[in-house]
């Protein structure tokens, strides 16, 4: 098992390599950024990457570094919307424009919306966050396509969408503040490589929210029941635009919980998707909390005094 990764050292340089299944990191030659990476044809990657997995220059035990989220550069988050039939159902329920989700679900054209730039992207073990004017607010766990510049899927990552669902809900005008703000997009450390992933429609998708040490929801949904092809939703997205450095999309989610169940600041988040990882966060109930990743775009070492658990770690 290999993953791509972006990572700190102690000097606070950041290097991106290849992790394996031993815990050993062994920086690519030449410190391109993930950018960089993606913009060659998916075939010359997987050279690449695989050349610098079996390279016999010493590596880095994975505990001495800190792991970043993987996007930098010019790439940007994108999502998906409404592409499971769970996620038509919970959206009609709470609109007060059920008539948009019931159109879209069937639609040749999907619903696809800029999520974040790199730098608001928080990772394993860093906090994400729910709005402090939002009533209804839940993660959506959902299965990320790292894309190169060419619009080949070249891996895979778990994100989570983080959204208030109250205020999507009282008008579809108001999707981008209920999905974008400090603390809304959480991507897992590790790009699993696309070669490594067998059959990306059978991939069992868990989650678990946690609240003072019980479990407080779980549910599972798999990529089988997912209702668009997820190379449908590349095509629209690279249509008419340009993305350079390449990009993640996130592909939507089948899990919603019902409208009883808000998570809260105090909750802790985690996510599993077989074959790609697991992704795991606490929940800050006031998105001011997020400042520091200001800071953090020089000097990302200020990212250690925000993690709960490990410093570094897939």
């Amino acid at each position: 098992m290999t993953r791509i990764v972006r990572f700190a050292d102690d000097t606070g340089t950041v290097h991106t390599g290849v992790s394996d299944e031993t815990g050993t990191i062994r920086a690519f030659e030449g410190a391109p950024r993930i950018a960089d990476l993606l913009r060659l044809p998916a075939a010359e990657l997987r050279t690449l990457v695989e050349a610098t997995a079996a390279s016999t220059r010493p590596g880095l035990p994975v505990r001495d570094v800190l792991l970043l989220p993987p996007l930098d550069g010019l790439m940007e988050l994108w999502a998906a919307g409404v592409t499971y039939e769970r996620s038509r159902d919970a959206r009609v329920a709470e609109s007060t424009e059920q008539s948009v989700y019931e159109r879209i679900y069937d639609a040749e054209r999907p619903e696809l919306f800029f999520k974040s730039q790199p730098w608001r992207v928080v990772t394993d073990d860093e906090p994400i966050a729910v709005r402090d004017d939002s009533d209804l607010d839940v993660p959506e766990p959902e299965l990320g396509l790292v894309l190169n510049r060419h619009g080949e899927t070249v891996g895979y990552v778990i994100v989570d969408d983080v959204s208030s669902r109250s205020i999507e809900g009282e008008n579809a005008l108001y999707l981008p503040q209920a999905k974008i703000y400090a603390g809304s997009a959480a991507v897992s450390s590790g790009i699993a490589p696309f070669w490594e992933i067998e059959d990306v429609t059978a991939l069992k998708i868990a989650l678990v929210v946690r609240r003072e040490g019980a479990i407080a929801y779980e549910a599972t949904t798999t990529t089988a029941s997912f209702h668009r092809p997820p190379q449908g939703l590349v095509d629209h997205l690279w249509h008419s635009q340009p993305f350079p450095d390449g990009a993640v999309l996130s592909t939507g989610t089948g899990i919603v919980p019902g409208l009883d169940f808000t998570v809260r600041g105090g909750d802790v988040v985690e996510i599993t998707i077989d074959g790609v990882g697991k992704l795991s966060n606490p929940v800050l109930g006031d998105q001011a909390e997020l400042d520091w990743l200001v800071d953090a775009i020089d000097h990302p070492l200020t990212r250690r005094a925000h993690r709960t658990g490990r410093s570094g770690g897939r």
